[in-house]
């Protein structure tokens, strides 16, 4: 069996339209154009969604979700201005709060700053974080 004579299967592949090659093609003259207007000239793109003046279906439809911008925040906090921070035996986000309040929608916190390290022990909730952890 000869492997030189592989092909497609007979009109699996088309022919390219070849535009503007005179009226005998049957595209020629106005090359699938149509008549004139602003679609006939050279540079014209329409933009995407645009349904010919009508409103496009993406603004007549209603916006649907929802997704919050807080959600996921980390609060930073510096210890090293918030000395009372130090004091705490054990840290949790509930004692943190009482000593330093913070937004209700905060899940995750972040201590930073000098002494921020030396707290890494002291830590119970894993929704704390220093800056000595990896």
């Amino acid at each position: 069996m000869a492997l030189n004579n592989v092909r497609p299967a007979c009109g699996s592949v088309k022919h390219t339209k070849r535009v503007g090659r005179g009226q005998g093609s049957g595209m020629g003259k106005t090359s699938t154009r149509g008549g004139k207007g602003q679609t006939a000239r050279t540079g014209y793109k329409q933009k995407r969604g645009f349904e010919g003046g009508q409103q496009p279906l993406q603004r007549r439809l209603p916006k649907v979700g929802f997704k919050s911008r807080t959600k996921g925040l980390v609060y930073a906090i510096n210890v090293a201005k918030h000395k009372e921070i130090f004091e705490l035996e054990t840290l949790s986000l509930e004692l943190i709060k009482k000593v330093h309040p913070f937004p209700s929608y905060i899940e995750k916190v972040k201590l930073i700053g000098a002494g921020a390290k030396e707290l890494v022990s002291r830590v119970q909730d894993e929704r704390i974080r220093t800056s000595g952890q990896k």
